[in-house]
Parts: structure tokens; C-alpha cells; sequence
């Protein structure tokens, strides 16, 4: 079948169908809070189990979603968790358009300026990991990043968000994607323009907006021992999600949409919330 005859399938689904022929890799909750809410748990409930354990332990990390590390730093801080057991292996960040150089910190899309106000500020000092266990991709790392994985032992988990055209951290649809490692590449213009235009102070400003990234590969991600991934509407607005949640959910794995390899993951969970999982009004 044709990935665009199976679209207009999976778009005929009902959610109840949806849910059931996902067979158990998608979770569903009524409201985006509830989406949060899930997600920050897992993610303490993950860190409480390595902080009763003897070794530390790996986490692919995103910058985005950004709501559930709020709710993350309250519940860290009130139960007094430690992540020195913790190490993060952050997803992505944006590369300079002509040179292989990370965008500064300074600029409002980077992602290693965000992670901070956005979580590392919000946790008691005391409780943080040192910061040798917060690893960004960077070109200097680049080559050595799939080794300091294997030698930390693997990923437990892996977190993500599901972009537009499927991509998890920056693997875009191309051959091969499945076995891609971390590199630097061409952002594509559908993740440009929907990026470019759901940061909201950004406008839309296609001309400036990054055009490189760095990125994990995704071996790395499907090498998790398990996957949780997110995507959602953001606003009653700006319907964007429905489709690739659907895709994600049930679609045959294939190159042009890369988060469907991992539908053979044997631990994945795609959460989202009902109105995203909703078809959209046509189904073209």
C-alpha cells in the first residue's frame, strides 16, 4: 500500500481503533495537563529507581516538550531526589548555517540556553548531577558520542517528541535513517516552517530561522531499552499533530517517516492527548 493510501486509512480510524491497533504502543489522556502530568512522573519515577541503585544511568533527553520539567524540578525538589545517579544525553541542539559551530547560548532557540530556566535552575543545587553528566552534542564530541554511550551502559530510556515529518531528535525522512549516528545535517523545510511558526516570538521568520542541527542518530534513540515519545496540538488553533500522531502510532515503518521504526521497539509508549489523536475534519 501506498504510504498515501494508508494515511487516508489511518485517518479513518476511529480513535477507539486507533488505540487498538496500536496494540498497546499508545497512550491516551483527556487533557494536555494529564499528558504532562504522565511524562514528569515517568521521568521521576525512572530517576527515584537509579538513585536507589549503584550505577549511574543514561537518559536520551529533548529540550522539547518544555511543560513537563516544571512539574519534574517540583517533584524532585519535594522529595528531595538526587540525580547524581543521572546522566543526560541531550537530543540536538542548532548548528551555525556555515559553520559547524553550535549556535551560542545567548540565542533564544538554543536549546542549551533553555534547559536551565527551563529545569536546571528550578532543582535545589544539592540535588543536581555534576555537570560532566549533562552532555549536549557538539562537533567536538560528535565522533566519540555512540562509544560514551556504550560505555555508560546504554540508554534506559529514551525521551522524545515526534516532529511533523516524523523525525525523533533531528533524523529527518532520508535512507538509511534507522541506522543513522550522531551528526550534522540540513534541517528540511517542513520542520523549518513549522518550527519557524509555532515559536510564536520567532513569527514565522522563515530567512533567519537555523537551517543545520547536530543531532543523535537514530541508533542511538531505537537503541534505548525503552521509548517514550509525545507529540500534540499546542492550541485549539494550530492543528499540526493529528496525522503524524496517527502515522507513529500504526504506520509501516518506513525511511520517509522515520519515528515508525519504532513501532518494532519492544518497549515503546506514544503518549498524546484525545484531541490530538482525533482524525481531522478531512480526511484528503
Amino acid at each position: 500500500m501506498k504510504r498515501s493510501e494508508e494515511v487516508r486509512r489511518i485517518l479513518g480510524l476511529t480513535t477507539e481503533e486507533l488505540v487498538t491497533e496500536a496494540r498497546g504502543q499508545l497512550k491516551l489522556f483527556p487533557t494536555l495537563d494529564e499528558v504532562y502530568e504522565f511524562l514528569a512522573d515517568e521521568m521521576v519515577r525512572e530517576f527515584r529507581k537509579a538513585a536507589e541503585g549503584n550505577r549511574i544511568v543514561s537518559f536520551i533527553m529533548p529540550v522539547g516538550p518544555t511543560q513537563p520539567y516544571r512539574i519534574m524540578a517540583e517533584k524532585i525538589n519535594y522529595w528531595s531526589l538526587s540525580l547524581k545517579n543521572v546522566r543526560f544525553f541531550f537530543m540536538d541542539e542548532y548548528v551555525d548555517d556555515e559553520k559547524d559551530e553550535l549556535i551560542p547560548e545567548s540565542h533564544p532557540l538554543s536549546f542549551r540556553g533553555q534547559i536551565g530556566p527551563l529545569l536546571f535552575h528550578r532543582i535545589r543545587p544539592e540535588l543536581m548531577m555534576p555537570e560532566d553528566q549533562i552532555i549536549f552534542p557538539t562537533p567536538e564530541n560528535l565522533a566519540f558520542l555512540p562509544k560514551r554511550i556504550e560505555d555508560a551502559g546504554g540508554i534506559e530510556v529514551c525521551y522524545g517528541g515526534i516532529g511533523i515529518h516524523g523525525h525523533v531528535a533531528f533524523n529527518e525522512p532520508g535512507p538509511g535513517v534507522k541506522d543513522s549516528n550522531p551528526r550534522i545535517l540540513e534541517i528540511n523545510e517542513f520542520t523549518r516552517t513549522i518550527d519557524s511558526t509555532r515559536h510564536r516570538g520567532v513569527g514565522g521568520n522563515l530567512e533567519n530561522f537555523p537551517r543545520r542541527a547536530i543531532t543523535l542518530g537514530m541508533k542511538q534513540c531505537l537503541g534505548a531499552r525503552r521509548m517514550l515519545l509525545m507529540t500534540r496540538n499546542e492550541s485549539d488553533e494550530f492543528y499540526w499533530a493529528n496525522t503524524i500522531l496517527r502515522i507513529a502510532a500504526v504506520g509501516q515503518p518506513g525511511d520517509d517517516y522515520p519515528v515508525t521504526h519504532a513501532r518494532n521497539h519492544k518497549n515503546l509508549l506514544i503518549v498524546s492527548d484525545l484531541a490530538t489523536a482525533r482524525a481531522p475534519k478531512f480526511n484528503i
